[in-house]
């Protein structure tokens, strides 16, 4: 008997001109169900190259680029044979930034910084669309039509940002801290690399274990309550 076939995660191609912010937004794409980031880049013109060469289903694309911006990027994006539908993620608010980002087609728009849930809820709504356009006839009726737009709507949560006191670099200097140290460390070591209070460490710590990025295990000593370490989370 023949099982249902496997459906492939959806490939997710990065672009932010801060690694280690583009490291975030990796993980927390890697994080979520029926996603598999493919590749990153840091620059308009290795997004576009890594474009053509994996040919991702999905970008996330910065507007403030060092070799130019995101939007004209998108452009070059709409030439490929199979173009990549695009999340802009970006700290621009001006409102011809998001008018021009979705005259280009983008699904959504995320404005920096943001939590996990904002990403997560987006990239699912993203998920329902594309599994209902593999299953649409050729010719949709307009239901149908009218439910495609409907699946890109998401509803708002009170975590869709970091929490207050939580800064979009601090939090990616942290988890960079740890992807670089091989080993899993503690708050106090992560604090001394990265220059902050053990407390503060330990703030931005939890927040990405509770988000899925970082695992957290004990270490245990001779006496005493048992100390808690931080490693990347395996996926």
């Amino acid at each position: 008997m023949t099982g249902a076939p496997v459906q492939q995660p959806v490939r997710v191609l990065v672009v932010d001109d801060d690694f280690r912010v583009a490291g975030i937004h990796a993980a927390f794409v890697d994080r979520t169900e029926g996603f598999a980031v493919v590749g990153s880049a840091q620059n308009a013109a290795t997004a576009l190259d890594e474009a053509r060469r994996l040919a991702p289903d999905l970008v996330l694309m910065d507007i403030y680029l060092p070799d130019g911006s995101g939007l004209d990027a998108m452009r070059s994006l709409l030439e490929l044979p199979q173009p990549p539908h695009v999340i802009v993620i970006s700290a621009a608010r001006e409102l011809e930034a998001v008018r021009s980002a979705m005259q280009l087609g983008a699904i959504h728009y995320l404005v920096k910084p943001f939590g996990y849930e904002a990403l997560a809820e987006r990239l699912e709504s993203y998920r329902r669309l594309r599994n209902r356009l593999e299953h649409l006839d050729a010719a949709p009726e307009q239901a149908d039509v009218d439910e495609l737009f409907q699946l890109l709507r998401t509803v708002p949560t009170a975590t869709a940002r970091p929490p207050k006191g939580h800064s979009a670099p601090t939090l990616a200097l942290v988890l960079e801290t740890v992807q670089s140290g091989g080993e899993p460390m503690s708050a106090a070591e992560v604090a001394e690399q990265v220059g902050v209070s053990r407390v503060t460490a330990q703030r931005y710590l939890s927040y990405l274990e509770r988000h899925g990025v970082l695992a957290l295990q004990l270490r245990y000593g001779t006496s005493g309550r048992p100390e808690n370490l931080y490693r990347v989370r395996e996926h």
